[in-house]
Formats: C-alpha cells, structure tokens, sequence
C-alpha cells in the first residue's frame, strides 16, 4: 500500500475506544477468546507462512510462535478479572476521613509495529495484552515477512472486533506514515536504529514507547556438564537459524574448557541437525538476501572449527562456530542475528564478566556454572534484560517474568501482567465527603493554631 497514512481507519478506532465499547471485561474476554480461536483455528495457515517466510519447522513454529501466544492469551484469560481490579490504598491522617485506590485503565489507541523473526509472536502477545487492558489496536506487521503478513492481515478481521483491531502492511514508508499520526502508545521490536526512528517521532506527541530491541547476548561457561551445556547453547543460538533477539550472540568459556566445549558442540549440531543441516527439516532459513549477504561477507577470510558453509539461492547458512575471532571482527561490533557462534576463550570468570560488561547492556546473559559464587558473581556484574542461568531464553515461557531490556536493549516489559500494565493507566482515584470539612485547617487565614496542627499531621 500507498506511505500515506490509513486516517479513516485511526479514527474509527479512536471512536470505538471513545464510545466505550472496550472497556468491559465481558468485552475484552471475548476478544481473547476469539484471539484464541484464530490462532488454533488457523494455525495450519499460519505454519505454512512462517515455513515460507523463514523456513521454520512446524513445531518450532507451533512451540515460538501460536503456543507461545496461547500461552499468553490463556494466562490472561485466567488472571484478567484480577489485574483489572482497583486495590484500595491507606489515606494519611491529615487527609481523613477519606478513601484512595488504584485504578488500572486503558491508554486509548496503540500502536503496535512487529519484526521479523518471530513475525507471529511479536505481533500477536503485545495485542494480547492489548486487548485484555481494553485498547484499541492498530498492527503493523513486518513486510519483511510477507507471507505471515498476508495471512495475519486476512486473518485478523474475521475474527477480531474490526472497529477495535486493525492491520495495516507495508513497508518502512508505511510505518513512517503511521508514526507521523498521534496514538497513545507505541509498542516497537526491532533493531535499535530503527527504535530511535520510532522513539522520536512518538516524542513529536509525547507518545510513551515501548521499544523490544536486543544486543550481543553473552553466554559465561565456567563449569558444569557440557554434553548438557553445548545442547543448550546450541538450541538456544541455532532455533530460527539463529535469528533471535536473546539467541547467546557468543560463548566465553573458561580457558581450560575451550576446545571440550568445542567438540561437544559439534556433536550437539550432529544430534540435532545430522550430518548435512542444509538437508535437515529442522533448521531454519536466513530471512532474505540482503540478511545472507551480511552474514556471508562476515565468514570471508574466516576458518570457522564447525560449519560455516553457505548458499544463496536457498538462503541457507550451516551452524557455525568460529574459535577465538579476533576483536575486531566485524560480528563482534555489533549484533550477529545469525547462526554463527563466536566462541572466545577467557583466562577466568572475572575476565568473561568485564567482557560482557563492555558497550551497551544486551536483552540477555546466560551464565553456565554449579557453583554459587560464579552465578552472584555474574548476576552482580553482568547488567542485563534478564539473567538465565543454565538454560537460554527459557525466561520467555515464564509469564510473569517480565520480558524486556535496559539501556540499549530497550525500554519498557511485557509478558502476563506486565502486559496489562504496560497497556494501562494505573489511575489514582481520591475521594472525600463534605459532610464533616476537615481540610478548613488547611484554608486560609493561617493561624498560629493551623500552623501547629498542621505541621504535626503532616
């Protein structure tokens, strides 16, 4: 579609929040009920896309992308009659008799931008929450995957209130277009280039963000069993070829267990992808051309210990694992995105820390030990989105963890409950009665006696 912007379809979303319409809990159930149909409804639709798109395996679209989401419109489901109570709070003495509580509402009109790598996923738990806070939503998916887009967008309407939730695709120019409009939330993931595009055009209408970016991931090993260690890293780094914001983007390993981890690794790959990935059904493909050229640029000159090879037409790149890079490689300045694993080697777990700690905080660290003085080590030092320990991005599943980065990798959290909140107005609400006007000590003229009485109240 065209760059200029769907005004027709802003305001009658404007209208539908403004008459009231979402704001009942009835309302909002509905809406994630029908949410929840879609997605099992349609979720043969939905593998196939995401299989074009990215060559994503059936189940590991079924378990990243339409479980995952369930997951989260079931959890709120369960929880939203509780989230969406007020609590009441205690009122100070000088101010009774009177009563005080907290009131969640919702923000208004959002906008929700997806990436993509999880182009479901990403799309759909933001509007989960969305919805369950009693927003209207406008989505934009990702052009980038174009086959997800189609689907969701033909999707979306038959089954969501069409006067609440909209989709609209296109390209960067359409999300420009988009931005230049006034909503009352803007929900970005992305890169973070492209996050401070979305950041300063929401602060042209003091639009609050949320903005799920990522940065370089480090993976600690210090100690433990590496069969199980290498497995874990390996599905961590390697699900959706390697195209996950909180994939370990590199390993520091303890000196001593450099070259072991390395062996395991590769007989982890084996397990899981066989000799020949490119012929497994189970590994993914680069999301384009331009996303490949990056990648196989990066490998030129480089003599990787595991994989590293390559090919265009099926936008294939096999697991790989490159020893000891050196610092100035190019996919150690800046986020890899791919499936290509640095791993360096660190004199000891202090050093691993003081590397992770340098540039910007990234979404996630991952620490691998059984000691306890190594794992408060690293959640003391490491500043992070999120800390695993012994398992990677496994912090996603758990819904009332609230997912979300610091500094570079982002502003703001979602997930569960977060997402309500996220989505909504905690609003104050005070109350008092004029029957008995106790704030006449407060009024003007002020006596010596107020003075007194005041400034022991208070």
């Amino acid at each position: 579609m065209s760059a200029r912007p769907p005004n027709d379809r802003i305001d009658r979303l404007r209208n539908t929040f403004l008459s009231g319409r979402t704001r009942p809990l009835h309302w909002r159930r509905q809406q994630l009920q029908a949410l929840r149909r879609m997605l099992v409804e349609r979720e043969a639709e939905f593998t196939a896309a995401l299989h074009e798109d990215l060559g994503k395996p059936a189940l590991e679209s079924f378990v990243t992308e339409i479980g995952f989401t369930l997951g989260e419109v079931d959890h709120a489901l369960r929880h939203l009659r509780r989230w969406s109570r007020g609590s009441r709070v205690a009122v100070p003495l000088a101010l009774q008799p009177a009563r005080a509580r907290n009131e969640p509402q919702p923000l208004g009109v959002v906008l929700v931008i997806a990436p993509w790598n999880y182009p479901l996923q990403l799309l759909l738990a933001p509007l989960c929450g969305a919805l369950a806070a009693g927003n209207c939503v406008l989505l934009k998916p990702s052009e980038m995957a174009p086959a997800t887009s189609r689907a969701l967008a033909a999707a979306i309407p038959a089954y969501l209130d069409p006067d609440a939730v909209t989709v609209v695709e296109g390209d960067a120019a359409v999300a420009s277009a988009l931005l230049e409009q006034r909503f009352d939330h803007v929900f970005f993931t992305g890169g973070a280039r492209v996050a401070r595009i979305v950041a300063s055009a929401a602060a042209r209408h003091l639009t609050p963000v949320t903005l799920e970016l990522g940065g370089k991931s480090p993976a600690i090993v210090s100690d433990g069993d590496l069969t199980a260690i290498a497995r874990r890293i390996v599905h961590g780094k390697f699900l959706n070829a390697g195209q996950t914001c909180v994939a370990p983007d590199h390993v520091l390993v303890v000196e001593p267990l450099a070259d072991e981890l390395v062996r395991h690794l590769r007989q982890a790959l084996f397990e899981f992808f066989g000799p020949d990935p490119a012929a497994s059904p189970d590994y993914g493909r680069i999301v384009d051309a331009r996303h490949f050229d990056r990648l196989a640029a990066a490998l030129d000159g480089v003599d990787p210990a595991i994989g590293g090879q390559h090919d265009r037409d099926r936008r294939y790149i096999a697991p790989t694992v490159v020893l000891d890079p050196p610092a100035d490689w190019v996919l150690m300045q800046e986020e890899i995105f791919g499936p290509i694993l640095p791993v360096i080697r660190v004199p000891d777990v202090a050093a691993a820390i003081r590397h992770a700690s340098q540039g910007e905080p990234p979404l996630a660290a991952y620490v691998f030990t059984g000691r306890n003085d190594v794992r408060n080590a690293v959640e003391n030092g490491v500043r992070a989105g999120a800390i695993g320990v012994n398992v990677c991005a496994a912090h996603l599943a758990v819904p009332e963890l609230p997912f979300g980065g610091v500094g570079g990798s982002g502003i703001g959290r979602y997930h569960g409950r977060h997402s309500f909140d996220t989505f909504s107005q905690l609003r104050p609400v005070f109350s008092k009665g004029t029957l008995l006007d106790t704030l006449r000590f407060a009024y003007p003229p002020y006596t010596r006696f107020k003075s007194r009485l005041l400034r022991r109240l208070l």
